[in-house]
């Protein structure tokens, strides 16, 4: 039963609807409902992409064709023909006075301030002219190392407006882990804030923009907002922010080959050396544009605010919300101070029209009785994103309930690695509950069994079959692709297989299930993770939990779960029980734990992921430093206290001293 069906009046104001009377009226191309367009799509790649430039009228120089050379993934090109700018897309709206960009911040920051497209045509203009008298010219990186704030998405445009590459992560990382990522470009403009605001507190990051700085021996210039109102006098040779983005100036963005690089984005670094994926230009636009006008429904003037920061591919995808003349918030601060209801206070406060989070928050609101309709005036409301992590079915029900049947949830599935959305909602198209409504346009997804063959209500890897042009060109420092062809071809030539478990149901929508590399397989059963929090996060005594499933040489298998519990409960045997009996019969009566285990927390990535591989590592026997970089760790004295646990398992202990003799 949908807890979400699309009015009549939603579907016909719809952007996807538009996109196909136009179809109609300029091509000829009619189709019944949204999966006879989706499968044209797919089958006809070549068409629907440059359909879609036409469509969007993007700015561009040379030839729409061939779309496509390659006939077999990643050696793929697209658009060799054509060149652009991303950058032209978004200034395109820059003659007006209406608000591009509102910055906010926690409760003790600067407060809302807003900027207009022609603020920020002029701010981009000027920050353009500094990197080019900096020497910055096509090809050469420019990094922040910043909140998030308006600043840091002109320092962004500013960049890819002169052809320059851009990269980022957020100040919460220590100026070495930050080094670990931006270091790896050779970067010549370092662009950084003197700090940042979270939980009721302000951040100093001046001693870490030093170290940083000198950990970037490539650096010829750095700029510093001033954010906090610092001083600046032990950190010298720097340009303030208000003076690089001074003046008026003549500006007109360079345009690039099609697959011109625009950014680097970089892996969670856990488990090694953070990989940087090369996402371009003209992929990253065509992409993006079809996710915002498409997929989100976001239209010009619309209020787009997606909590996030710098360091995660959906700051990115926020920023794309220009590109279709939605009006972005920016946010430095905590979503949960100086309450739990700070994000549906923003939203109240800037009219925002699509809200994203993740599915902790939302868990988190949920078992907190939140009522954000009550509290707040969310009637400017009409879609709610969540991705990072698989969102249970329960948590679309208490969305409905709260936010009511006009709100659509938006569930998404996708990852840093195309820099969007595999499969998610559909504004035409219905939404159940613990379900995405159904593969975005262009995405040619399946689910395969191990057989390598296409599966319908059954579990599968999830792959995409037909290339996606905002693939990445290639990972940074990785020249022959090795690097590149192990991480999604190598297990099925010629097709991205992408590590999560998912099933495709008979009406078209998706199931994801978790990682396939965390895959429970009790003897020969496999389940995905996802399953098992779904059972039990919705027990009023867990906050979170994290379950392995453990092989050991010997043939021994070990299947604890670890739960994080509510604030004055213990674990006792009536409530391993229940939680038992909600594995049972609320996942699989196969896979109910061998042991639960209480913890005082789950450690994650910096993006809000679960370290499930590497602590399954742990647990085998392998040492902390092994398995993740503390630093890029969200508490990594966690990864102390599993350490603790697995040397107290004998198969552990047996197959670290058989490491340790080798």
């Amino acid at each position: 039963m949908p807890i979400w069906i699309p009015g009549p009046s939603t579907v016909e104001r719809s952007n996807i609807v538009a996109f196909q009377a136009w179809m109609a009226r300029r091509h000829d191309l009619a189709f019944d409902d949204y999966r006879a367009l989706h499968q044209w799509s797919v089958s006809e790649p070549d068409r629907f992409w440059v359909l879609l430039c036409e469509y969007f009228g993007i700015i561009r120089s040379g030839s729409d064709h061939p779309v496509l050379l390659g006939d077999r993934m990643p050696d793929i090109h697209w658009f060799p023909g054509l060149h652009l700018n991303y950058v032209d897309q978004v200034l395109r709206h820059a003659d007006a006075d209406a608000v591009a960009i509102v910055d906010d911040s926690e409760p003790g920051g600067a407060g809302p301030r807003e900027v207009t497209w022609r603020e920020l045509r002029r701010q981009v203009a000027a920050i353009a002219t500094y990197l080019r008298e900096c020497g910055v010219t096509e090809g050469d990186r420019v990094v922040g190392y910043l909140p998030n704030i308006a600043e840091a998405v002109i320092a962004f445009l500013a960049t890819a407006s002169v052809g320059a590459v851009w990269s980022s992560c957020g100040q919460d990382y220590s100026a070495s882990a930050a080094a670990d990522r931006l270091g790896q470009l050779d970067p010549m403009v370092l662009i950084t804030a003197d700090g940042y605001r979270y939980a009721g507190k302000a951040a100093d990051r001046r001693t870490s923009i030093v170290a940083l700085r000198e950990a970037l021996p490539t650096v010829r210039a750095t700029i510093v907002i001033d954010r906090l109102g610092l001083t600046l006098d032990d950190i010298t040779d720097t340009v303030q922010w208000s003076h690089a983005s001074a003046g008026e100036h003549e500006f007109t963005p360079v345009q690039v080959p099609f697959e011109h690089p625009l950014w680097v984005l970089f892996s969670s670094g856990t488990s090694g050396r953070p990989k940087g994926i090369v996402h371009g230009h003209g992929g990253v636009l065509l992409e993006h544009l079809k996710q915002m006008a498409f997929h989100l429904d976001l239209r010009p003037g619309d209020i787009y605010f997606w909590y996030t920061s710098p360091s995660w591919m959906m700051w990115n995808f926020q920023v794309a919300g220009l590109l279709v003349g939605a009006t972005i918030v920016t946010y430095d601060g905590s979503p949960s101070h100086p309450n739990p209801d700070m994000l549906w206070s923003l939203a109240a406060r800037h009219k925002v029209a699509v809200l994203g989070t993740s599915p902790a928050y939302l868990q988190a609101c949920e078992k907190s009785d939140g009522d954000p309709r009550h509290d707040c005036d969310l009637s400017s409301l009409r879609t709610l994103g969540a991705t990072g992590s698989v969102l249970p079915p329960g948590s679309y029900d208490w969305v409905s309930r709260k936010l009511g049947k006009h709100v659509a949830l938006a569930s998404t599935t996708g990852g840093t690695d195309v820099v969007s959305a595999f499969a998610g909602f559909v504004p035409t198209e219905p939404v159940r509950a613990g379900e995405l409504s159904a593969p975005c346009l262009g995405v040619a997804l399946e689910s395969w069994n191990t057989e390598g063959r296409s599966v319908l209500d059954e579990v599968g890897e999830l792959v995409v079959t037909m290339p996606l042009p905002s693939m990445p060109l290639y990972f940074w420092d990785d020249p022959d692709g090795a690097r590149y062809r192990a991480a999604y071809f190598d297990y099925w030539p010629g097709v991205w297989r992408h590590g999560d478990w998912i099933t495709v149901t008979g009406h078209g929508s998706v199931i994801v299930h978790g990682r396939s590399d965390a895959t429970l397989n009790r003897n020969g059963v496999r389940m995905g993770s996802a399953d098992i929090y779904q059972a039990v996060e919705k027990l009023a005594e867990i906050k979170e939990s994290l379950v392995l499933g453990v092989e050991y040489p010997d043939g021994r298998y070990w299947m604890p779960l670890f739960v994080v519990l509510s604030d004055g409960v213990e674990l006792n045997d009536k409530l391993r029980a229940k939680i038992r009996t909600a594995v049972r019969e609320g996942a699989s009566p196969k896979h109910v734990p061998d042991e639960v285990i209480a913890v005082p927390g789950i450690p994650h990535t910096r993006t809000g992921k679960k370290l499930e591989i590497p602590l399954k590592r742990l647990m085998q026997g392998a040492s902390p430093d092994a398995v993740a970089d503390p630093r890029s760790v969200d508490d990594a004295t966690l990864l102390e206290l599993f350490a603790t646990i697995a040397a107290a398992q004998p198969a552990a202990r047996d197959n670290a001293e058989v490491a340790a003799r080798e």
